[in-house]
């Protein structure tokens, strides 16, 4: 696990040497991502700025983002922190966007997302103004399974260092780095409705359900599954196939031009 760690942290240093940038700035959830994310950012010795944006936030949730910010800054003299509360922001913009029917059955689902580019648009602010990247915390199975994050929201970031750990991993280096407890043992949720709606809630199968099918994902199909893992297969391979247009890049209308 260590020597994980090491490679992690490492890479980190030498992108942002290499960028000219002086550090990274995380959002800071309350979540296990950002916990681990926020504290391997913290290991490298750049400069570190913790961002906490509540918009209409569970108490609870910004306790715990509160919490491991203090526990970071109290661990490593390089890391600073600041909390942003967007919720009159948000609420303009809800007065501003909403309507006055019920006739779009996505308009929940926009909202939320609205939340996340409200946080990616404040994390860029004072990365710019700090010359500072934007570091995601967004794990192997959200980002390039399920897709599962906001598009120009929370996966629009400057470097991704855990993208490639499965969420199990995530949880045993948060584990392995002696995370608050709270942070360590926090119920996975992306924060983005009024009423709380977990993670396994949203997407119908939990994280080790899902990274089976992932690791398999492409060798096997359904009919190699029964029971509960044809169930998670399509859960799986519906939000996957919907979410190519995250995963791939922005596609191009290539113009042929002649000499």
């Amino acid at each position: 696990m260590q020597k994980k760690v090491d490679h992690i942290v490492n890479w980190l240093k030498d992108y942002a040497e290499k960028s000219g940038a002086k550090g990274y700035i995380v959002g800071v959830s309350g979540g296990v991502d950002s916990g681990v994310v926020s504290t391997l950012c913290a290991m490298t010795g750049l400069e570190i700025l913790t961002l906490e944006m509540p918009i209409r936030q569970k108490i609870e949730q910004s306790e715990r983002a509160l919490e491991h910010i203090e526990f970071l800054k109290n661990k490593f003299p390089n890391v600073i922190g600041k909390s942003i509360d967007l919720t009159s922001v948000f609420d303009e913009i809800y007065k501003t966007f909403n309507l006055k029917n019920d006739e779009f059955p996505n308009k929940d689902l926009a909202f939320a997302n609205v939340r996340s580019r409200l946080r990616m648009l404040t994390l860029y602010f004072y990365a710019q103004i700090h010359g500072f990247l934007v570091c995601g915390t967004g794990n192997k199975v959200e980002d390039f399974g399920i897709g599962f994050f906001t598009k120009y929201g929370d996966g629009g970031v400057d470097v991704s260092p855990i993208g490639d750990l499965y969420k199990t991993e995530v949880f045993a280096l948060a584990k392995f780095l002696n995370l608050p407890e709270n942070i360590k043992n926090a119920v996975p949720t992306d924060g983005l409705w009024d009423a709380e709606k977990t993670d396994e809630q949203q997407i119908g199968a939990t994280y080790p359900e899902l990274e089976k099918i992932q690791k398999e994902y492409g060798t096997k199909t359904e009919n190699d599954y029964s029971g509960r893992d044809f169930e998670v297969f399509k859960i799986f391979d519906k939000m996957h196939k919907a979410a190519q247009h995250k995963i791939n890049p922005v596609p191009v209308c290539k113009i042929e031009r002649t000499k």
